[in-house]
């Protein structure tokens, strides 16, 4: 009886959300570990390995350290703002994953406008970014948040154009419906006929995360931290979750729209409910392309990256689209 009552409305939206939530930054103290280790093997080096077996702890003692440091705030700040923007940051990361399908019959919310529910909230990111910089009334900080601004809202159009050709071959903007289509094997996947869209989104995934080579926003060697210089304990905690929950979450989009998310790539390696774990894969490794891009190409300049964004990705989403359509008529 319990188990029907929890199974009803609005019970089961909570308590998936808030297990959402609770693995979302999970994930982000996974990832910390997995972003110094992939660094270190890539550098020739060991990395975390101190605390705990090979540093499987360190995570831990990272937290724990972060939570007995100080929040400290400029005395010029707007403190409500400036408190707000790492939230801001964050939560567009965790609510993304609210509408992704793990597995068969496995999502939060089955959204039969999944795609612009993406859109829509993956904008808002920049919005933290802007609050920070405000808020903060520093310099520095604002430099950084007008970078992010710019940058985040550049790339925005050809991340929403790139995820168009999928639309239109699937005919839906549900990512459970996106996921069906693909079923039946590796050859049916969206990838193939979207390739150049898929790089497209993926590049424009790097910029939106503010991933190296695109992390102009924060910039160490020339505006110090950017929008989180300010920003010390957890509040700076939680705004670097907010970049490893938001990487996260960009690989499990690509995964789903263009690599069958939860689909096996071949159908006799169909796992029933436990197919979640052919998302976890293909997530994991796309997560391993983020980080090894990071630790492998240097940071572009504002006017490079504002070409790559405008005159050359744009026009190959575009062009693209028009392939798309022309294919679609004459198939």
């Amino acid at each position: 009886m319990a188990l029907e009552y929890l199974e009803q409305e609005p019970w089961r939206f909570l308590i998936s959300s808030a297990t959402v939530i609770f693995l979302v930054l999970n994930i982000a103290a996974v990832l910390t570990l997995a972003e110094r280790k992939v660094s270190a093997y890539i550098q020739l080096r060991y990395g975390p390995n101190r605390v705990g077996p090979r540093g499987l702890l360190q995570p831990a003692a990272d937290v724990i350290k972060l939570f007995l440091k100080e929040n400290v705030s400029p005395g010029r700040a707007d403190r409500w703002v400036f408190l707000a923007a790492p939230i801001a940051m964050f939560l567009p990361a965790a609510a993304v994953w609210l509408v992704i399908p793990f597995g068969p019959g496995m999502v939060v919310a089955d959204l039969n406008v999944g795609l612009v529910y993406f859109f829509a909230i993956t904008s808002i990111g920049a919005l933290g970014v802007i609050m920070a910089g405000y808020g903060s009334r520093s310099n520095f900080s604002l430099l950084g948040a007008l970078r992010g601004a710019g940058q985040m809202i550049s790339y925005e159009v050809p991340l929403i154009l790139s995820l168009l050709g999928v639309a239109m071959l699937t005919g839906s903007l549900s990512m459970v419906d996106i996921v069906e289509y693909q079923a039946g094997g590796f050859w049916n996947w969206i990838i193939w006929p979207q390739l150049p869209m898929f790089l497209a989104f993926f590049i424009s995934g790097l910029a939106e995360v503010k991933r190296i080579p695109f992390d102009l926003p924060e910039g160490e060697s020339e505006i110090v931290g950017g929008f989180m210089i300010e920003y010390s304990g957890m509040t700076w905690a939680l705004i670097q979750a907010a970049e490893f929950a938001s990487m996260a979450v960009m690989s499990a989009v690509a995964a789903t729209l263009f690599l069958g998310g939860w689909q096996p790539p071949l159908p006799f390696l169909d796992l029933g409910v436990f197919n979640w774990v052919w998302l976890g894969i293909k997530t994991t490794l796309l997560i391993f392309v983020f980080q090894w891009i990071r630790w492998t190409l240097p940071r572009l300049r504002m006017d490079q990256l504002m070409d790559l964004g405008w005159k050359v990705l744009v026009p190959v989403t575009i062009l693209w689209l028009f392939v798309t359509a022309g294919a679609m008529l004459v198939v």
